[in-house]
């Protein structure tokens, strides 16, 4: 990771700066710090770099808030010295802090919004868009179909590597021409060649990302962190609000929900990674409960791989086919449930091994511990449908 071994040469700085997270950058940034005299302890407290960290709050921000193209609207000019300054000075300022942090809601989403943002920017550049691509994947390939359309192919190694982390039916292999050991990336669900290409770039960025991320993480000493403490409390809080604002639910019916599904919504709303059998409970468990089908697919919007169009595919395949929502078995084989002993004292009951066993419950009488509810619980639950 990344490949190639050998990345391509890029000496243009301004493409450099707009992707400061580029293998090739990083001789680059060094130099810039050394030529400008600037250390890392300037870059957290000197007043004269201040408007960096505005910027790189400016930055935190996007990542968190997700919104506006990921921040693509704030990139500044640059095609000159200060401009290119400014993005690779608020890249790593703002990257010290998520590190700071020692947060891994707060880097999944980090990662996300830079991710993201990197997406972005690739489809609005097309005359750099192979030299990027040169230095994510092995090789790449530009071909006229029989329509007279360009598509792009990447290598089969690649493609295997980064598609199992995109959900959808595109990205499968069995439903990709595949020719020679090279897979073609061609148009579909509204989206060109090259923005498939990018989908799959922005993989090997998220990974590169974070890997840079917990390796920094790993040689940061708490003292050192504890300079960037205001700079993570702000962010931190923020986070927190943006996630609470981005789950448009009843306040009433949320009190009855069970904790593997308010843990699933949580961690999608965070920008984490959720497992497919979380996937499918959460969009199963929402039809069961009477949540809208548009709602349902609104919780999967901060998802790392979100697709609109896909994840309204899905989320209608298992409306239209009433999907039962797994038990409390299958959850915990598949790492989906939340709760350990005494956490939760209606998910102790012995006879809980469903989670719509869990919301009837507590929708007859908003259970209480020590209620008549359990008892009836406890002989009403085994009426139910066994464990899927």
């Amino acid at each position: 990771m990344p490949i190639p071994l050998v990345v391509p040469e890029i000496e243009d700085e301004g493409l450099l700066a707009r992707y400061p997270f580029l293998p090739q950058s990083e001789s680059f940034l060094k130099e810039l710090l050394e030529e400008n005299n600037i250390t890392i302890e300037d870059l957290i407290d000197a007043p004269w770099l201040e408007d960096i960290r505005i910027k790189a709050r400016v930055r935190l921000i996007d990542s968190i808030v997700q919104k506006d193209s990921m921040g693509v609207s704030h990139t500044l000019d640059v095609s000159t010295d200060v401009g290119r300054m400014m993005e690779f000075l608020s890249f790593l300022h703002s990257m010290l802090v998520v590190c700071a942090s020692f947060d891994e809601r707060l880097l999944a989403r980090w990662v996300e919004g830079e991710a993201s943002r990197a997406d972005h920017l690739m489809s609005l550049e097309m005359s750099n868009f192979s030299l990027i691509s040169s230095t994510y994947l092995s090789s790449i390939d530009l071909r006229e179909n029989e329509a007279g359309e360009l598509e792009y192919w990447v290598p089969l190694s690649d493609f295997i590597e980064l598609s199992p982390k995109i959900s959808g039916k595109y990205w499968r292999l069995v439903n990709r021409p595949v020719s020679n050991g090279w897979v073609c990336l061609n148009s579909g669900f509204g989206e060109s060649s090259s923005g498939r290409t990018s989908r799959l770039i922005k993989e090997r960025i998220r990974q590169q990302l974070y890997d840079d991320c917990v390796e920094r993480m790993a040689r940061m000493d708490d003292e050192f962190a504890s300079k960037f403490t205001d700079s993570v409390e702000k962010i931190m809080s923020l986070m927190s609000e943006q996630v609470e604002a981005e789950m448009p639910i009843n306040a009433a019916l949320r009190e009855d929900w069970p904790p593997c599904y308010e843990s699933t919504i949580s961690e999608l709303n965070q920008g984490i990674n959720v497992n497919h059998v979380g996937r499918v409970f959460l969009a199963a468990f929402s039809r069961a409960i009477g949540i809208s089908q548009e709602q349902t697919c609104s919780f999967f919007s901060n998802a790392p791989d979100y697709a609109p169009d896909t994840t309204n595919y899905q989320v209608n395949q298992i409306y239209e086919r009433e999907y039962t929502p797994h038990g409390c078995s299958s959850l915990k084989t598949n790492a989906r449930c939340p709760v350990q002993l005494g956490d939760d004292y209606l998910c102790d009951q012995e006879w809980m091994d469903h989670p719509l066993k869990y919301i009837r419950i507590k929708q007859k009488g908003r259970f209480s511990i020590g209620s008549q509810d359990i008892e009836k619980g406890s002989s009403e639950g085994h009426n139910m449908g066994d464990d899927s």
